[in-house]
């Protein structure tokens, strides 16, 4: 399946962003309007791919990484420098974290991480195993309605994760970020040539995988009880022959404070106060809320807590990224399509505080490229150590977004 990748560097190199716009006055997709069917086959298998032919890479100045041997040019808020492709710290059998940003056993640090998708319908809570997840993304799916996917790095003492769902491209791409092999339970036909694509590792439940990895609990029905192990992802990537380590191409996603700093934003002239988020989104209703005592924002859906049911734990983050992207309606089922590759804006909060900016995809094709974040002054966003929330906004529907 072609890809539009953008391949470009930050400003220094003289790329300047240009403002991506929406879909006109497309409406999102309405909260009653019929989930997709998974096992339906669409009018125009090619749709998706169609879609991302119509997105054009032209604005953006198309520059190599490797024309940029220099990264330490690249800088990041308080003076950093980017990790931009760089290798990472180590100590002993320790190393920097890619998600978390804090030092891991080499064992940990160094091993793909695997991107579950995760069911997030009211008749599936509560989430199990999803607080040990470094990175969590979410976004519409058609009627309304979010998946979300976990990330996660170590995961080895989880028996139970999920429940998992079925695949939906964009987060195939997001996925592909963090060189993370991709859990899924099925997918639509659109999704079929992407995952068939040798650079996308994924264990699919309704593959002769399927077996080996997942399982069905008898508590729920189907489909809301099948469940992923660690035992299983194990067995799976063993049995499928997928790497295990990290591409030597990777070129990272995030740049993370050093031991002891953290990035408050208070260096930061145009940050404004973020104690509050509500992302507007019209089924599930998430918000955050900052907890000052521990610097971390709480996360509530369905008019609760948002808990891990094997730990009992509220999901909480360090760092949360609202990324507002261009979409379009693939089909009369109301099938979206997100840009994975292109720009726009988005808002990155941490501590209590917000700053505006926007997100680029940088890197090669064939998977190897991660969207990276820049602030009002075109320097690279500074995270936190620690997890981190991102949130998927249809770009036009920004206003339904709520920080205080």
């Amino acid at each position: 399946m072609k890809r539009k990748q953008i391949t470009a560097l930050f400003c220094i190199l003289g790329m300047t962003l240009l403002s991506v716009t929406g879909c006109g006055n497309q409406a999102a997709p309405a909260a009653d309007a019929a989930a997709y069917d998974d096992a339906e086959a669409p009018s125009d298998a090619e749709a998706y791919e169609k879609y991302e032919e119509t997105i054009s890479s032209d604005s953006a100045q198309e520059v190599s990484l490797e024309e940029s041997e220099n990264n330490d040019a690249i800088t990041a808020q308080k003076g950093y420098r980017s990790s931009l492709g760089k290798e990472r710290e180590r100590d002993g059998n320790m190393v920097r974290s890619y998600l978390s940003g804090k030092m891991v056993p080499t064992e940990v640090g160094d091993r793909r991480p695997v991107a579950i998708m995760l069911n997030n319908i009211e008749d599936a809570m509560p989430m199990s195993g999803v607080a040990a997840a470094d990175v969590m993304y979410e976004s519409v799916v058609e009627g309304g309605l979010t998946r979300m996917m976990g990330v996660f790095e170590n995961y080895d003492d989880l028996e139970k994760i999920g429940s998992v769902r079925s695949c939906r491209n964009y987060f195939v791409y997001f996925a592909l970020e963090l060189d993370s092999i991709y859990c899924h339970y099925g997918q639509s036909a659109y999704a079929l040539p992407l995952l068939e694509e040798d650079y996308v590792n994924n264990l699919s439940g309704l593959a002769a995988i399927g077996d080996t990895v997942y399982y069905r609990t008898t508590d729920r029905v189907a489909p809301h009880n099948a469940y992923a192990s660690a035992k299983g992802i194990k067995k799976g990537i063993e049995d499928m022959g997928y790497r295990n380590t990290y591409n030597d191409d990777y070129i990272g996603k995030f740049t993370f404070t050093k031991d002891g700093d953290v990035n408050d934003l208070t260096q930061e002239s145009a940050a404004y106060d973020a104690t509050h988020i509500e992302t507007g989104y019209l089924i599930n209703k998430p918000w955050l809320d900052y907890n000052e005592s521990d610097g971390k924002y709480y996360r509530w859906q369905y008019g609760e807590e948002h808990v891990d049911d094997v730990t009992g734990e509220q999901l909480s983050f360090d760092n949360v990224i609202l990324q507002y992207t261009a979409w379009e309606k693939i089909d009369e089922k109301g099938y979206l399509g997100f840009d994975c590759h292109g720009g726009g804006k988005m808002t990155y909060i941490t501590h209590g505080k917000a700053v505006d900016g926007t997100w680029v995809y940088l890197g090669g094709e064939n998977g190897t490229g991660a969207v990276r974040y820049l602030d009002s002054n075109n320097q690279e966003i500074l995270f936190n150590q620690g997890k981190t929330m991102i949130e998927i906004i249809q770009d036009t529907e920004g206003d339904k977004v709520v920080i205080r």
